[in-house]
């Protein structure tokens, strides 16, 4: 009974964790698409034109980068036991994936140019880079604050 009771508690910590990262992951979402239009000043056509484009370059992109995760993390767990041959081909592999997402990457400025003007082209690239950098500082920002809770 006891064992069924601690069953059931980690199941339900697993589905309240999985709900708050949903939930998180709807709130930078959100706030993704509110930087993005305000930045790039998007019409609500241009609107809907950009975001079904942009998140399926983004799907492609997170595909090719945990293919590309999965290929380092064999590398490191089997590293020892690879053969000069299985390593070169992972080589291979590795630059295989940043050429796709080079050719990725000059097929949505393709599609951007179709669906944006050419200074909201520009502005999206600037945007791309601001929102990293925006991320990136919110994240060590919260780093402190995360240590002294872990602390507790």
């Amino acid at each position: 009974m006891k064992k069924l009771s601690i069953l059931f508690l980690l199941l339900l910590l697993a589905i309240v964790s999985v709900k708050a990262q949903n939930a998180n992951r709807e709130k930078l979402d959100a706030y993704r698409v509110g930087f993005f239009t305000k930045k790039l000043n998007l019409t609500s056509e241009e609107a809907e034109r950009f975001w079904p484009a942009y998140n399926d370059y983004q799907k492609k992109k997170t595909e090719l980068l945990r293919e590309r995760v999965m290929m380092v993390r064999d590398f490191n767990q089997n590293e020892s036991s690879l053969s000069e041959k299985e390593l070169t081909q992972i080589g291979d592999n590795l630059i295989a994936t940043i050429s796709r997402e080079n050719e990725m990457a000059q097929d949505f400025h393709k599609r951007l140019k179709e669906l944006l003007s050419p200074a909201k082209v520009i502005r999206y690239y600037q945007a791309e880079n601001q929102w990293k950098a925006q991320l990136l500082n919110e994240l060590q920002e919260n780093r402190p604050a995360q240590r002294q809770n872990q602390k507790f």
